[in-house]
């Protein structure tokens, strides 16, 4: 399976993004696709999920999320196994079990402890961002946010995320006037080009991370090796998984 790591630093956390390739699934979900929600057929999925279990230490299941754009987080741990919350986020301190959320041009963040005794997975499209789901991740877990890494996933890019103004003034009475940098104009009236990692790399910074890095991978630009909702409609779905080694 070929994946992006994710370049958090900490040995005990192992987490990545999936890429698209080597899976089961037809076009337009070709091939390694894990949305179970997108029109796929359910069979493929499976044979998908099968796959990415395979690959993970113990052959765990991941915990995955129903995604609504919002900024809900729940403690995987705490949830019976089989049940698919409905949240943006989710986090865990238990070794050996594995966090997922799927994309397709919204963001992934990974967060860990600087420690390697917590990992969280968030699913920052926009809204979410907007809505604050980074900052009630971090709200959620143990220790503050200087005890945190975080890691930003492949998703659209500043090249490719034309917003409307109300995009960008949303970001702009939520994070304050210098969100407004990452935003710029295309030339055509109330249209902009907006920076998704950029505004969350912001947020970040501002609640005092300890260390950040990003993949800078454009969903949209790079077909042969992402899914983009943007780019092509009706398409798969990429998974960033994370989970504490077990010692």
């Amino acid at each position: 399976m070929d994946v992006i790591p994710a370049d958090i630093g900490l040995p005990r956390i192992r987490a990545f993004t999936t890429l698209r390739s080597n899976g089961v699934s037809d076009a337009p979900f070709q091939s390694l696709n894990f949305g179970d929600h997108v029109g796929d057929k359910a069979h493929k999925v499976k044979l998908n999920r099968d796959l990415l279990r395979g690959a993970l230490p113990g052959g765990v299941d991941p915990r995955w999320l129903r995604q609504i754009h919002g900024a809900d987080v729940v403690a995987a741990h705490t949830v019976p196994e089989g049940c698919v919350p409905t949240a943006d986020a989710s986090w865990t301190d238990l070794p050996g079990m594995a966090i997922a959320v799927m994309t397709a041009d919204c963001l992934p963040v990974v967060l860990a402890g600087i420690r390697g005794d917590w990992v969280a997975v968030v699913h920052a499209g926009w809204r979410g961002l907007a809505a604050g789901v980074i900052e009630a991740t971090l709200a959620a877990v143990p220790g503050g946010c200087g005890e945190a890494r975080a890691w930003l996933g492949p998703a659209i890019g500043p090249c490719c995320f034309e917003v409307g103004a109300e995009v960008r003034q949303t970001f702009i009475e939520r994070f304050g006037a210098m969100a407004a940098a990452s935003f710029v104009s295309t030339g055509s009236p109330g249209k902009y080009l907006a920076d998704l990692a950029g505004l969350a790399a912001i947020r970040l910074q501002e609640l005092g991370i300890a260390g950040l890095s990003n993949s800078d991978r454009c969903t949209v630009c790079q077909a042969e090796n992402f899914f983009s909702h943007r780019r092509d409609g009706v398409t798969g779905r990429m998974a960033t998984v994370a989970m504490i080694l077990p010692k």
